[in-house]
């Protein structure tokens, strides 16, 4: 089982392409646990003693608005990496990050981490494209946030697909989260989403299986946000 997390690690994006001898440098410490759903990994103002990648499973980031209302961030899966920016700035964390279903977690020493980077130009290439996505997504968001509900439902699922999605013969497929984490995402009512969700799959949009949500156009979908 070690042997098989350890690929993964050496799969993910973040890796893939590396020095062999980089790799095998940078995860010498790296340990894997297991977690099960709706457990925290992480709370905020914690310290940034680890960086953590995403072997199987799915995490969302969560933080608090004014209100005291839980605001969900991101939802990051398979091959994703977080705690990078605390490990980078040692400053506490910012957020909270739960598992949303059983997950394996790789957890490398924040100096290691940091050691990585400085030592391995494309280690800071892949981290700069990672924090690059990152920002766009968000902007994109913001642009959004006054938008019609069926425009930020759609660019709710097109953002999880961009971050997160398996391209399969039948579309990309995204899990199907809870309508309570779509709510947060979007910042929509439960209610709202449910409704959009709805109209979406009757217009062939999407497709929902019990795990999976299916986009077979993202193009078409792309075209409801206005």
């Amino acid at each position: 089982m070690e042997d098989r997390n350890h690929n993964l690690i050496r799969s993910t994006p973040f890796f893939k392409g590396l020095p062999e001898g980089t790799v095998e440098k940078a995860t010498a410490h790296l340990v894997t646990r297991n977690h099960p759903a709706n457990q925290v990994i992480l709370l905020e103002n914690d310290w940034g003693s680890s960086v953590y990648f995403i072997l199987e499973g799915w995490v969302k980031i969560r933080t608090y608005n004014l209100e005291g209302k839980e605001v969900t961030l991101n939802i990051l899966g398979k091959g994703e990496i977080f705690g990078e920016m605390a490990a980078l700035d040692e400053v506490p964390r910012s957020t909270d990050v739960i598992t949303l279903a059983p997950t394996i977690i790789g957890n490398m020493p924040a100096q290691d981490f940091v050691q990585l980077i400085y030592s391995e130009p494309m280690a800071g290439v892949r981290l700069a494209q990672l924090m690059g996505r990152r920002l766009r997504q968000v902007n994109r968001r913001l642009r959004l946030r006054e938008s019609d509900s069926m425009s930020r439902v759609a660019d709710t699922i097109l953002f999880l697909a961009d971050g997160q999605g398996k391209q399969t013969t039948e579309g990309v497929e995204i899990p199907n989260l809870p309508h309570r984490e779509l709510s947060s995402l979007s910042g929509l009512a439960r209610e709202t989403v449910t409704r959009v969700l709805t109209k979406l799959e009757k217009k062939g949009l999407i497709k929902r299986d019990q795990d999976i949500l299916r986009i077979p156009d993202m193009n078409a979908l792309e075209k409801m946000i206005v």
